[in-house]
């Protein structure tokens, strides 16, 4: 099945039918992108990680028979580039076969961009101390690097990022009201999305009308974060930051009619905004 979204731009084609939930893959087509959502992992959720709820709140959003929290990595076909967007844990291999299944080996792939430095998105970028994509770079930004590296030091990222020692690129990532954005490939942009961690980053993907934002972890449980992003999760290391920046690029996605794709929201993970409560609040409507 193909299914054409226009809703004032083209903003993609998503095909559904040739990975269906079953394995955890969902494909969605942006101009010359071929962007595949890798579900790693998926568990029952715990509305525990949200700060600043309440009984109310959670009665609202969270059905009675309970929700799923889901891990999720993307992988980028480009022209002449295989592109992983985080890597998740590496637990059972399970990212790595399925970029297999796409006909994407470890070897082919070319670059990793990394969102932020949280153990659930870098972590299978090295397994015994050996690069697991040993012909990528990998790109994150200097802020989060020196946070995790030398400010507030993360053994993890420390050791899964040694083996690759030279072929670490960092950038400043752009803002959105940037009227000239850094591009770290033709048509992907770093865009700073701070307050989850120091230098969390969301890359924009645009390719000519078409458009997608892999937001990492600007949210965790969208059930409630939509509805309402002020409430930040205990993850969240600058919570009223993360909070600001949650409404700002939400806000951003759903004005300009770009989907999103997180590595928190359920499969398909990638899905359309639509604004409502005067523009406080949003509306997920995912993909078919």
């Amino acid at each position: 099945m193909i299914k054409i979204m226009a809703m004032g731009l083209i903003l993609g084609i998503i095909t559904t039918g040739v990975y269906g939930n079953e394995n955890g893959i969902f494909s969605f087509k942006a101009g010359q992108f071929d962007v595949y959502m890798l579900v790693e992992s998926e568990r029952d959720g715990n509305t525990g990680i949200l700060v600043g709820t309440d009984e109310a709140i959670l009665r609202r959003y969270i059905p009675v028979q309970g929700f799923k929290h889901t891990a999720n990595a993307f992988l980028v076909k480009a022209p002449g580039q295989n592109i992983l967007i985080d890597t998740g844990t590496g637990a059972g291999g399970v990212i790595i076969e399925k970029i297999r299944s796409l006909g994407v080996e470890p070897e082919s792939i070319n670059a990793v961009l990394i969102t932020h430095l949280h153990g659930d998105h870098f972590v299978s970028l090295q397994r015994d101390g050996q690069a697991v994509f040993p012909n990528a770079k990998i790109y994150l930004s200097a802020r989060e690097l020196e946070y995790f590296t030398v400010t507030n030091v993360n053994q993890g990222a420390v050791n899964a990022l040694a083996p690759y020692r030279q072929n670490i690129v960092t950038f400043e990532p752009s803002n959105l009201s940037a009227g000239r954005r850094l591009e770290i490939f033709p048509g992907i942009t770093p865009i700073a999305a701070y307050g989850h961690t120091p230098g969390h980053t969301v890359y924009l993907l645009e390719s000519g009308r078409a458009k997608l934002l892999i937001i990492g972890d600007l949210l965790h449980l969208a059930l409630v974060q939509f509805h309402i992003p002020s409430i930040s999760a205990t993850f969240d290391i600058d919570r009223p930051a993360a909070a600001l920046t949650r409404q700002r690029i939400l806000a951003y996605a759903a004005e300009n009619r770009i989907p999103i794709g997180g590595m928190h929201i359920v499969y398909p993970g990638i899905g359309i905004l639509e604004v409502y409560n005067q523009g406080n609040s949003f509306h997920y409507i995912p993909m078919e």
